[in-house]
């Protein structure tokens, strides 16, 4: 996308990219169907250590802006809960566009395979990339060079390394949107629910984020874990409230009056699988396995309530990058321009996308801060 605009604007542009072919990680988004922008995309969708710095360019270029281009390609796609959209038929839609936007001028050329080892600063002052293919001379440098999840896509920490070369500050990286672990009982439940997913509400001292939770054979995956990891610190808890929509305290009393001689996880298991209620037995109440609700005094009930409303559970940790839709962390953004990305430390320096301590999360998937920096930038090749 950036390549594409400073293109339209005269520049000669070349993309260096380090994988063999472009657009990995925009063909495995939202399951092969790319979720490429969302309907509500405002400044507080976006975590950052910078929270202002997203106001200029999200003004600049709009979720609008980009589903005019979208329009122009004819791409079919539809609207998912929280305002995602998604294309109707494959992610190539979105990457063939990119990549024709490219072609429109002939001023753009993309090399792939390309490791770059080094860049350094020649008399002139313009950039020296010395890479596996040769050695290139730059006006303008623009870092997107994405961050340290799935590493497997190409990305990698170059670009943090870049910055720092420059006196940038780095913030601390860790994995983001990332299913959580553990190492205590509670991983042999998952690993015995693993496939089962239900809408839970689950939250720490945070945030706290109502979505689909996912048993995996590691741990908690679905978007309600992703979302939170994201909030989450190693040794913390986190919350999980299996009925977010009912006051399940109320309920069991109602059950308790309607019918006494039935076992609490056969009134349970009307509203959620019978497989997760068998867990939460042993885990919860398993001294009163076998007693009929008439017999349980509204008291225990109350407290097996509270506790299927307050899961509490403590991560071991997550499974890292090797899974993480994100990195958080990154350049500090208060060292670039917020209209064209611009390093306040080194002229014709730019970094977008990953690789800048800006993070969106919106509806369960993550955005990027990738297009609409790249739009937004002023002079980028």
């Amino acid at each position: 996308m950036c390549a594409a605009i400073a293109a339209k604007r005269g520049r000669r542009v070349l993309v260096l990219e380090r994988a063999n072919k472009v657009g990995k990680k925009i063909l495995m988004s939202g399951g092969g169907r790319c979720n490429f922008t969302n309907l509500y995309v405002e400044p507080e969708n976006y975590l950052s250590h910078n929270p202002h710095f997203v106001i200029s360019a999200l003004s600049r270029y709009t979720q609008w802006d980009f589903l005019g281009l979208v329009g122009d390609y004819k791409i079919p796609y539809e609207e998912r809960k929280h305002g995602q959209l998604f294309c109707l038929n494959s992610a190539k839609d979105i990457l063939n566009m990119l990549l024709a936007e490219c072609d429109k001028t002939g001023k753009v050329t993309i090399q792939t395979s390309t490791e770059i080892a080094s860049v350094e600063m020649d008399p002139e002052g313009h950039f020296v990339l010395n890479t596996n293919q040769g050695n290139y001379r730059c006006e303008s440098l623009v870092v997107a060079s994405g961050g340290l999840s799935i590493p497997t896509l190409g990305g990698s920490g170059f670009g943090y390394e870049l910055a720092r070369q420059f006196g940038h500050h780095v913030y601390p990286t860790r994995a983001g949107l990332v299913p959580f672990t553990f190492s205590n009982q509670f991983k042999a439940v998952t690993e015995r629910l693993s496939g089962n997913a239900l809408d839970v509400s689950l939250s720490n001292q945070d945030a706290e984020f109502t979505e689909a939770l996912l048993f995996t054979h590691r741990g908690l995956s679905g978007p309600s874990s992703l979302q939170l990891s994201n909030y989450w610190q190693v040794g913390s808890p986190i919350y999980i409230n299996f009925f977010p929509t009912l006051n399940i305290g109320q309920w069991l009393i109602e059950k308790k009056q309607s019918q006494p001689k039935s076992l609490l996880r056969t009134v349970l298991g009307e509203i959620m699988a019978k497989s997760i209620v068998l867990e939460l037995q042993q885990l919860i109440w398993p001294q009163h396995s076998e007693t009929a609700l008439g017999q349980l005094p509204d008291a225990v009930l109350q407290e097996i309530a509270r506790q299927l409303q307050h899961f509490e559970q403590k991560p071991s940790g997550t499974e890292g990058y090797r899974t993480a839709e994100v990195t958080l962390g990154g350049v500090d953004t208060t060292e670039l321009s917020s209209k064209t990305m611009e390093s306040k430390k080194q002229k014709g320096l730019y970094f977008i996308g990953e690789v800048m301590d800006v993070t969106g999360h919106l509806g369960g998937f993550n955005f990027q801060w990738a297009w609409a920096s790249g739009v937004a930038a002023g002079q980028v090749v």
